[in-house]
Order: structure tokens, then sequence, then C-alpha cells
């Protein structure tokens, strides 16, 4: 849809602004329009990974030699990541209300408690105008020397938010 595509147009362009320069991702039907947003704009090097820690250690990799990524996930992926994001560091939020997929309300009630548990900072994008907060959230991150997650919700990727 137009708004759909608004809304990953508008994030695509505060990665730009966050300095982004590479995007590893995994395959996930949610992020899929973002995954091929930046796949096809030449100001990213874009790398499709196997599995969710390699995302993680594509983009640690990349921060150690002065290369600011991000990785593209969906929240259960992000899940399985806790051990390669604490032990090497240290694309949204399913399961809420309205998400009409009933097997990720797991992940709903679990994702922001286990960030937290694990003092992983994140910024969470309900609306549209947070958007424009990833670059602040990007620099944070490099302040800290640590990853920050960036969580869409269904509504602002689908730009209903």
């Amino acid at each position: 849809s137009d708004k759909q595509k608004e809304a990953t147009s508008l994030i695509v362009e505060q990665l730009v602004e966050s300095g982004i320069k590479l995007v590893a991702s995994l395959p996930d039907d949610w992020i899929a329009p973002l995954i091929r947003a930046v796949d096809e704009d030449d100001r990213f090097r874009h790398v499709p990974v196997n599995r969710e820690e390699s995302a993680i250690g594509l983009c640690s990799g990349a921060y150690f030699g002065g290369i600011p990524s991000l990785a593209l996930m969906g929240a259960s992926g992000l899940m399985t990541c806790v051990y390669a994001i604490t032990k090497i560091n240290y694309s949204y939020l399913r399961g809420v209300i309205g998400d009409p997929r009933p097997h990720h309300i797991a992940n709903g009630l679990y994702l922001t408690k286990l960030l937290d548990s694990i003092s992983l900072p994140f910024l969470l994008v309900e609306e549209k105008k947070t958007i424009a907060r990833i670059p602040a959230a990007f620099k944070h991150c490099q302040a800290m020397n640590r990853p920050e997650v960036v969580i869409f919700t269904e509504a602002v990727l689908r730009g209903e938010a």
C-alpha cells in the first residue's frame, strides 16, 4: 500500500541519517518491504544471512571495523540471539494487541521484558513520528558501545500509525 511504502521510506531515510552502511537481514514476511527497500538502495551494503546469530556476528564485526551497521530480523529471531548479543557485544514487536497471528503472542508478552532483563536498550516505535528518533538511538548505542534494538509495531510498518 502507499502508506506502507511511505513508512518504509521514512525508516530507510532515518537509517541513512544514522550513517548505517551495512545491513544484515533474515527473511521475514512482516519486514519484507523494509528488507527489499534496503536491498535495492545503493547507500547500503545488504547481506542476507541464514541465522540470526550470523547477523549479530556480522554487525559486531562491522562495528569493530568502524562500519555502522544493523541487523533486521523479526522478534522471534531476536529472542534467539540473546547469547550472541550478550557475549559478542556487551525489526518489530509481535504479539501486541492487534497482531492477527496468535502464535506470536508470547513474543509480545516477553520481548521488551527480555531486553530489559539483559539491560539491552530499545526504542519502541509505535507511531510514525517516532521513526525520526532512529538516529538518536543509533548515537546512543555508539556512546554506550552496545547494540540498541529498534522495535517497529505492525501498524507503523503498514503506515497506519
